[in-house]
């Protein structure tokens, strides 16, 4: 075959694939070029002058500027060398064809110029006479000439955007928001659906590819249709939440802060019917619909067994019973101290055995450790929880996290000499101001005064997202820094946007130790409220002087039928179920059960982090479930304080035995 048709073959390919959307392939300048000659069989390229025949400086611009041209066929390349030419060219051109495959694309083709190479060029000889040469020539499409580099990085951050979509937007995500837009539960849900049915079906086709450089293609492909950058849109985002785990009403929220007005309000619940379908349809296959009740446990339905301490009244009620090994004869004279002691809990639980009774103070900072045990209300339902026995947790108000935790996950700093921490429980912007003794002004709108390291490094619930467990944090790391003199701490109500669960906590750790200040009113718009005012003197924090309408965790309180402030009577103690027997199975709980104490509210018998992985799938529902089906109130229960061995605190013990000491037992 001659060179003449082996070029007219080439732009005959090139005609048909302009039809289509032309891409080009990553490369190297004269990677495919370097390809071309080495590819020739020995005796093919003979030499001219001072080049071989086919090393010429028009078919190397062909080929630098359009040889890497490619389609996408079926999620497939077709490349400009996918032809029949014979000969020793079709040799070459299987080389070529094969090394443009196996590269990924870059972007869309943009050439400088509108005709490619020169189909014939003349040469003038020595003696006069005039050579013709062929090449490699092609005419480009107006539409892939000098492509601006915005268009092209606009392409190619679309084709980014539709592959994290496809990636990382899960099939459950879009089935949800889908049931959602068609039970009028999702505000201007209608403007996208047509643009999710199309992104579901593209996802469809996408999960089909088991290749990866198929699937790159297919993004490319498909990068023009309007569905490719849904991801970036507000729906998007609810998508990409709902896929990562977001809880669905926290999700929903996010997106309504976006598209609806200040007065909207969501019409029915966030769980879809064919969520709760699926979930009844598991529910009925494992047989645990009974397993959803509980109640509050009481003495009874525990084993003395896994109980680390017990008084003689309860012990003598319970399964198992151990009461002779587990509470021994006082054999020798009891010693008095008078002096408080610092002992860890494991060698506190070392000294159960000698222990005949056991008092706790339970200070008002106590509150958030309020805890219930839970037993299923139904003695032969199928365990649904992570550890081999039915009995689970319940901390005060359904929160096992505290304050100083709940800054922690927001990125807070908890380890400064000093620590103001405001926490409260709807979607209000609260915001903590604190006034240093030189008037600087410690707020959102100055979080950092770098001279004294007041900082204030978590602000929370002012923008689109939001949560009801909010918090911020103001922190000083260097106390030499500080300035000496009178702190006032105050707390304003930016946007009130709720008047259900009102109210706040201020928690101030100095140094380690930790104090609450309590406003349990709702606070108007824009109101300011005077917390509390301290000093200090270079060292330590003094004159602490509480706002008139503050609590102060000093004074006692009736808590759950509890005095705080007061030394209370522990009717039994016990770690987690999670760690009874022989379950090892998360954070171990300390808990101490106190006389009388009653949880007066409903509360929930599982959480979604209890229960079996099979039950994952259906979390959302189940989330629900936890709220529909609360243990109800009861007279007779296992109530108390719960510590966890992860967390640092502490609690104050009197016992009594073969001593009587007091102990601060540290976790």
């Amino acid at each position: 075959m001659k060179f003449t048709t082996f070029a007219d073959t080439i732009n005959t390919q090139f005609l048909k694939m302009a039809k289509q959307d032309l891409y080009e392939i990553t490369l190297e300048k004269n990677e495919l070029w370097d390809l071309y000659l080495a590819s020739f069989p020995e005796g093919t390229n003979p030499l001219y002058k001072e080049r071989t025949e086919h090393d010429c400086q028009c078919c190397k611009h062909f080929i630098r500027d359009v040889g890497g041209v490619v389609n996408i066929v079926d999620n497939k390349l077709v490349t400009l060398w996918d032809v029949k030419v014979g000969g020793f060219y079709q040799i070459v051109i299987d080389a070529l064809a094969a090394y443009v495959r196996k590269k990924a694309i870059s972007n869309v083709l943009s050439c400088e110029t509108s005709g490619v190479g020169s189909e014939v060029t003349h040469q003038q000889l020595e003696d006069g006479q005039i050579k013709v040469w062929s090449h490699f020539y092609c005419s480009v499409p107006k539409n892939a000439v000098r492509i601006s580099p915005e268009v092209l990085s606009n392409n190619r951050a679309a084709k980014q955007v539709f592959k994290r979509g496809l990636d990382e937007i899960t099939t459950e995500a879009i089935d949800i928001v889908l049931e959602l837009i068609d039970q009028n539960s999702l505000y201007r849900g209608d403007e996208f659906k047509n643009s999710i049915k199309e992104f579901s079906a593209l996802k469809k086709q996408y999960g089909k590819i088991t290749d990866a450089a198929e699937s790159d293609n297919y993004c490319w492909a498909n990068s023009k249709k309007s569905s490719a950058r849904l991801r970036n849109t507000v729906m998007g985002t609810l998508l990409q939440d709902i896929s990562d785990g977001s809880e669905l009403d926290v999700a929903v929220r996010a997106y309504e802060s976006k598209v609806a007005p200040a007065n909207y309000k969501r019409p029915t619940a966030l769980i879809t019917k064919g969520m709760v379908e699926k979930a009844m349809k598991t529910i009925k296959e494992l047989d645990i619909e009974k397993s959803l009740y509980r109640r509050f446990a009481i003495a009874e339905d525990l084993s003395i067994n896994n109980v680390l301490f017990a008084d003689r009244a309860t012990a003598a009620v319970m399964k198992d019973e151990l009461l002779d090994s587990l509470m021994k004869e006082v054999k020798t004279e009891a010693k008095n101290y008078s002096k408080v002691e610092d002992i860890s809990i494991e060698k506190f639980v070392q000294l159960i055995p000698s222990i005949t009774q056991m008092e706790v103070l339970f200070e008002n900072r106590h509150t958030k450790n309020l805890m219930s045990l839970i037993a299923p209300k139904h003695e032969d339902s199928p365990n649904i929880l992570k550890w081999n026995n039915n009995f689970s947790w319940s901390y005060n108000g359904d929160m096992t996290d505290s304050i100083k935790e709940r800054v922690k996950k927001a990125g807070g700093n908890v380890e400064g000499f000093l620590r103001i921490s405001l926490s409260w429980f709807n979607y209000d912007d609260l915001d903590i101001h604190v006034k240093e003794p030189e008037g600087f002004e410690i707020y959102y709108g100055n979080k950092k005064n770098a001279r004294t390291t007041g900082h204030l490094d978590v602000d929370m619930n002012a923008g689109t997202t939001r949560t009801k467990k909010p918090v911020e944090n103001i922190v000083w790391t260097i106390p030499s820094r500080m300035e000496t003199g009178q702190y006032k701490v105050f707390v304003q109500n930016y946007c009130k946007r709720e008047t259900t669960d009102v109210g706040f906590v201020v928690e101030m750790e100095i140094n380690g130790e930790i104090r609450q200040y309590h406003y349990i009113k709702a606070i108007s718009n824009q109101v300011y409220l005077d917390v509390f005012t301290f000093k200090f003197d270079g060292e330590k924090i003094t004159d602490i002087i509480v706002g008139k309408e503050i609590q102060d965790e000093a004074k006692s309180q009736q808590v759950w039928d509890c005095a705080t402030e007061q030394f209370q009577k522990v009717s039994l103690m016990t770690v987690s179920p999670n760690h009874w027997d022989e379950n090892k199975v998360g954070n171990k709980h300390y808990f101490f059960i106190l006389d009388g104490c009653k949880n007066p509210d409903k509360t929930r018998g599982f959480y979604n982090e209890f229960l079996t992985p099979n039950l994952e799938k259906h979390r959302k529902v189940f989330e629900v479930l936890g709220n529909k089906t609360k243990c109800e109130e009861s007279n007779n229960q296992l109530s108390g304080l719960g510590f966890s061995s992860t967390k640092k605190d502490n609690i104050i013990c009197k016992v009594s035995g073969n001593f009587n000491r007091i102990l601060r037992v540290t976790f």
